[in-house]
Order: C-alpha cells, then structure tokens, then sequence
C-alpha cells in the first residue's frame, strides 16, 4: 500500500549541488529532507568534478561553517601553471606555495575527487540534521498553487511547499514540470583519464596545457592535478576513431607520449565525452513551487569547471528565494520570490555557457580565423608576453577579451 509523506522542503538529488541546497536550507533554519535514486553506498566512478573555486569554497564556508576549510585542507592546490603551442612554452605562471592550511584565508582553489567532496559534504548535511531518503528514485512531480507532489516509482507520494531539483543531467523534476533545454551539443569528442599519482616518486605539481602536442599527432592535451592523482584531457581530432583511444589498451598506447610510462598502470577511469551546451528554458515552474539547479538546470563543456561551482551557487540562490517565499504575506509574493531567484541563476547559466563556447571555438581549430590567431599570438608572445596569457586563458573560457593582433607588434 503506498504511502504519503509531507515535508517542507525536498531536495532530489545526493550530489553535490543537492547536499548545497541542503545545507543552505539547514543554515537558514528551514528543514532540509534529500531524495536521491540510488541506495546510500552507490558506486561512483571517476574523479568527475574535480574543482572548486574559491567562491565555491567561500559560499560553503558560509552555509556550514568549517566545510570550505576542510575541503581546502582534504585538496590541491597547485602552485604552477604552465601552457605549450607545439613544444614551446609560451606561458608559465607560479603563484608561489599555496598555504592549503591557512586558519583564516580560503586558497584560490582546491582539487580533489568528487567522491571526497561528497563526503565531507554528505558528513556537514549529518551534522546539520539533513534527512536522507536513499534509493527512492522519483517517478513524477506535480505542482500547484499549493505545493508539489513527487510520486516515487513505488507509488508513494511525498508531499512538500518546495522542491529543488538537483537530480542531473537526465533530471525526472526538469521533465515532470515540463521544462526543456535549449541550445547546442558539441561534435568534437574529448576524452577524459584519470589516473592514480606515484605518492613516493610524484610529478611536479603543475597544471600543463598543450596546444597541438606533438606527439601525439597535434591534438590538444591538458594534465590536471587533484589529491591523489591526475585527470588527462585528450581532445580527439574529427577523423579520429574514439575507440582506437579509449579502451584501456588504447589509452596505455597513447599515454607514455604525454607523461611517465609508469602512469599507463595506474589508469582508475576513462569516459568520452561530446558536450553539451544547453541551458533550461526556465529555472521554476508555472506554479513556482520547484527550482532547478546544476546539472538538472545546465549542462556546459567542462572548460573553466562551469558545471559543479555554478551549481552550488544555483542551490544557494533557490534557497534564499525559498526562505522569502516561506515568509511571504501572499501567494504573489511567493511567487515572485521564487522567480527572482529562478532569473538570476538563468542569467549566470547562460553567461557561463557563453564562456565555455567561447572556449570551445578557441579550442577546436575549425575556424581559421582562430587558427591564425592563435599562431600569431604563440610567434609573438617572447615580444609581447600577454598573448602568452591569452593562450592560457583560452581553454578555460577567456577572463578577458584577446588583445588585438595589428601590424604595430
């Protein structure tokens, strides 16, 4: 016999972004109950998100006190950063030693595996009271003036005033409200190894970028570093056979051309990806009763880690608008609370998916206007030592525009 459940606020979704929003509520006093599909110790495999900005860690410190600390403690932080165009260095920069364990100042960044994220976060969301409700996964949501309604594929219903959909890429909550992605999927294939660091004889902690390695026939190739290992970005090029480099066989091939041999046995996870570039057409529903959030709400090619630290502001964002609505003094009010907050992570979705294509177009080499300019600034850059930097920045989404290639240089 099924059953009906009520609760204030639902959050579905045990990732990352779903144990913000969680959080947030549980910071705001509000109780915070967690849906997630699959049962408490499900596998996860890959490192996935590997990356926090600061702002990120600094929007956790304020929502669970201590938590942008640990996580800053429990990562990496590498202190060098180096890019290449075909064998030459044409830009490094080293920001010095990182104090990772610094009592009152959040480091720039922190790198560690997405597993170890969600368990500080999952042990923060204990802490604060969060409910858990493991291996439920959703069927439907219903809304109305009044509330919503998740149906559970066993048929139980859950009834609540909010719910925030934190549920992924392939969200049930996105599709049930009827709210669609808009936008574009890449045709480029990019693969994506992780790999388990050598502890006793480790690489130089450095984040390197190859334009056009050659070795490994001019395709483009990223090492980053996170506790514990290192994720190689491999972009593959249009004729390219992605079985020929995905297979574990196919990737110990390859690999000794962009690092130590000894790395092609320690391979933890391979994946191939072709990016999607969408965002939802609306952030809530017509009743404005659920609010979207990271992937469920967003989907952008990886370039500038977009996807996890645009995700945990989205969360925190749908709780400040939930916290008003609660307190609002009419329907109206509510409503317009949750859309306020739905506009604002909608605007930052798309300013972020304009910054991961303008990395694309740098990245793809289908434009030869690009191509020109990228040779132009890699003959350059021992004369004028920004379009070094301009290089740097274009895989991540450029953070300023790409200075202007005239005569005068």
């Amino acid at each position: 016999m099924s059953r009906v459940e009520k609760r204030e606020v639902i959050v579905v979704g045990a990732g990352p972004v779903g144990l913000t929003a969680a959080l947030a509520l549980r910071s705001k006093g509000i109780s915070a109950t967690i849906m997630e599909a699959d049962p408490k110790d499900r596998p996860r495999p890959g490192s996935r998100a590997i990356y926090l900005h600061k702002a990120t860690l600094t929007h956790l410190e304020e929502i669970s006190p201590g938590l942008g600390f640990t996580l800053s403690r429990n990562g990496v932080s590498w202190p060098i950063k180096r890019t290449f165009f075909r064998g030459t260095e044409v830009y490094v920069r080293n920001y010095g030693v990182t104090d990772m364990n610094h009592p009152t100042k959040l480091p720039p960044f922190t790198s560690l595996h997405q597993d170890e994220i969600e368990r500080h976060m999952y042990e923060a969301c204990i802490a604060a009271g969060v409910e858990f409700v493991w291996g439920t996964p959703v069927k439907d949501v219903q809304t109305s003036e009044d509330g919503a309604v998740i149906t559970t594929e066993t048929g139980d219903k859950w009834e609540a005033q909010y719910v925030i959909g934190a549920d992924g890429a392939r969200s049930a909550v996105r599709e049930s409200v009827n709210l669609k992605f808009e936008g574009p999927r890449t045709k480029d294939t990019f693969l994506v190894v992780d790999v388990k660091e050598d502890e006793e004889n480790p690489l130089p902690l450095e984040r390197v970028f190859y334009y056009q390695h050659q070795a490994m026939g001019g395709r483009n190739v990223m090492l980053v570093p996170f506790k514990g290992g290192w994720r190689v970005d491999l972009q593959l090029l249009e004729d390219d056979n992605p079985d020929d480099f995905t297979t574990i066989e196919g990737v110990k091939k390859w690999l000794p051309s962009v690092m130590d041999a000894k790395y092609a046995e320690r391979i933890t996870w391979v994946s191939t990806y072709r990016f999607h570039q969408v965002v939802a057409n609306s952030f809530t529903d017509e009743n404005g009763k659920v609010l979207l959030a990271g992937e469920a709400a967003h989907l952008f090619a990886p370039f500038g880690a977009r996807g996890l630290n645009s995700g945990v502001p989205d969360a925190v964002i749908a709780v400040k608008g939930i916290e008003k609505a609660l307190q609002a003094n009419s329907r109206d009010e509510a409503y317009e609370a949750i859309s306020a907050a739905a506009k604002e992570r909608k605007i930052a979705a798309e300013w972020n998916r304009n910054g991961s294509t303008t990395a694309l177009n740098h990245l793809q080499g289908s434009s030869s206007y690009m191509n020109m300019k990228r040779e132009l600034a890699a003959a350059l850059t021992p004369v004028v030592p920004k379009l070094g930097r301009w290089l740097d920045e274009g895989p991540y989404g450029p953070k300023s525009g790409p200075p202007e290639l005239t005569t005068k240089y």
